[in-house]
Order: C-alpha cells, then sequence, then structure tokens
C-alpha cells in the first residue's frame, strides 16, 4: 500500500493505518572482486549478496565502484538521501588511498589540482597528499568531490600514471573503519547518519531524530 488507497468491506470503509519502516543504512568495505550492480551477465559477484535481506525496502548504493577499486560504499533504503548525496550540487567530497606506478613531479601534481582536460569534461583533485612508497610505486592520498566514471583514474592517466591500487576511505563525514574487513558490512551509527543527512542538505527524518535524541538522553542519564 503506498498510502492513497480506500478500503471497503461489505459497504463501510475501513481505517487502515500502515507503519512505515525506519529507514537502514550501512556502510561495507567491498572487496576486489566484487560489482556495484543488483546483477551481473558475465557472472560476476555482486555487492548487495553480501549485504543484509531486507522485507518491503531494498538497499539503494551511495554512488560506485568499479570491480578492482576497493573500500567504503555506503547503502541506505532511503533514496532521496542516496540521491542528494551523489548530486554534484551537494559537493560531498569522497576520499581515496591511491598507488601508482612511477614518481610524479611537482608540475604533474600541480596540473592535477589545477584541473586537466578528459573526454567528458574537465577534472581535478581538490588535494594531493604524498603518502611514501616503494621502489617504483607510490601512495597518495586524494580528495575529489564528484563521482563519474573510473575519475582518480582517468585523471592519474591523463599525467601518464597507471594506478596499481585504489581504496575509497571515507565519503562525506563517513570513513571506513579499520576493524570493518573486506566483505563485511557495519549500521551506521545515528550520529553518523545525522551528518549524512546535514552533508545531503536534507532534514533529517522525525523517527532519525527522535532515535537519536532518546539515546543522547539516556546517555546523559548513564552520566549522572
Amino acid at each position: 500500500m503506498e498510502g492513497g488507497e480506500v478500503v471497503i468491506l461489505d459497504g463501510k470503509r475501513l481505517h487502515i493505518r500502515v507503519k512505515a519502516q525506519p529507514n537502514r543504512h550501512i556502510l561495507y568495505n567491498k572487496p576486489g572482486d566484487e560489482v556495484t550492480t543488483r546483477s551481473d551477465p558475465e557472472g560476476r559477484k555482486c555487492v548487495f549478496e553480501a549485504l543484509p535481506r531486507l522485507k518491503g525496502s531494498r538497499w539503494v548504493a551511495v554512488g560506485r565502484l568499479d570491480m578492482t577499486t576497493t573500500g567504503l560504499l555506503l547503502f541506505t533504503t532511503d533514496g532521496a538521501l542516496a540521491n542528494a548525496l551523489m548530486h554534484p550540487s551537494a559537493g560531498v567530497t569522497r576520499r581515496y588511498a591511491v598507488r601508482v606506478h612511477g614518481n610524479p613531479d611537482n608540475r604533474q601534481l600541480a596540473a592535477l589540482k589545477k584541473g586537466v582536460e578528459l573526454e567528458d569534461g574537465s577534472a581535478r583533485f581538490d588535494s594531493i597528499e604524498a603518502r611514501g612508497g616503494d621502489g617504483s610505486n607510490r601512495w597518495f592520498e586524494v580528495t575529489l568531490k564528484e563521482g563519474r566514471n573510473r575519475e582518480v583514474k582517468r585523471l592519474w592517466a591523463s599525467q601518464g600514471f597507471e594506478v596499481s591500487r585504489l581504496i575509497r576511505t571515507a565519503y562525506g563525514p563517513v570513513e571506513l573503519p579499520r576493524k570493518v574487513r573486506r566483505g563485511k558490512y557495519e549500521a551506521l551509527t545515528p550520529s553518523q547518519v545525522r551528518l549524512l543527512y546535514t552533508a545531503g542538505g536534507l532534514e533529517m527524518p522525525d523517527a532519525l531524530l527522535r532515535a537519536h535524541t532518546k539515546k543522547r538522553f539516556k546517555n546523559k542519564k548513564l552520566k549522572q
């Protein structure tokens, strides 16, 4: 039922209240052998297969990761929240750990921050921080506010560098916890969910607001 139906039994109108299910929100540490889709014609494993089963709703992925990219994926049953977090106008920051083959110089790093032309328009990193490396491989931490297809890899390729490893470590205010192993998920806390709604420019649902307030009041009583 969607809320606008009228049910009549023996000529009498019945008033039926349908209790809305509270939205759920989780984070998932994606392995490098799964695709971010509900089904795959090639028979590859899909990320949705590892998520908890739902009744009366379904998981919506906040953004995508290509098959070889690992790390943080957010899932929610609130489609409006997912759309808001992915929309370019929200300007939600994505953070990645990236390993490239080679040693970029200052000129190339500056170009990646200033902006380069890709086949689907100009793109750039908001920040690039060196994180060391061994031999011919170098690690960097990069951030950007877009989620175009393979954007991080294409940006590095524009300067002649191949990405050998790519891990998403944060999406907006939510970071990937070290304790969550690959292929595992964890429910977001009310505080994390509240931050996500704020990042997406949305009002927090009443049910979530009540749960968050109740938890804060309970914690306050425990401290007294």
